[in-house]
């Protein structure tokens, strides 16, 4: 029985770099349901390969793939006023560790990162699982 090429166009293809997966992070969030971005104001969008040193110390990581991603600042159940000096809130997004989940599961690119970015701004807004799910699902 003769074998059937099955790797379309895989074999010239790079995993994406930091900029190509910031990209697809800008899009992923474009599809969030309005009445949730509507509400996230100025949240940046950061990616790195893998958490610092200081994060992955103080999280008591025991690899740098065990963060997906990271919300950095107060939520908006914490912030009654914005204190002088204080920074922007950020959601970070690990590549590597992200791109070693995919590899590992039956999951898109963009719909795990579209999961992380639901998950760590949730944490933005002190959502339950179950309010994340929810929106979730209304991603297209």
């Amino acid at each position: 029985m003769a074998r059937i090429d099955q790797t379309g166009d895989w074999r010239d293809r790079h995993a994406p770099s930091l900029a190509e997966f910031e990209s697809l992070a800008i899009d992923a969030y474009a599809q969030l349901p309005d009445s949730f971005r509507s509400h996230t104001g100025n949240v940046a969008i950061i990616v790195a390969d893998f958490p610092d040193d200081e994060i992955f110390e103080d999280m008591g990581l025991e690899t740098p793939f065990d963060l997906l991603g990271l919300f950095e600042g107060r939520g908006l159940t914490q912030r009654f006023a914005i204190e002088t000096g204080e920074l922007a809130n950020k959601v970070i997004l690990y590549r590597r560790p992200i791109l070693d989940y995919w590899a590992e599961n039956d999951e898109t690119l963009g719909d795990i990162i579209s999961h992380v970015l639901i998950h760590e701004i949730g944490h933005h807004f002190g959502l339950s699982d179950e309010d994340m799910e929810r929106i979730e699902a209304g991603v297209e």
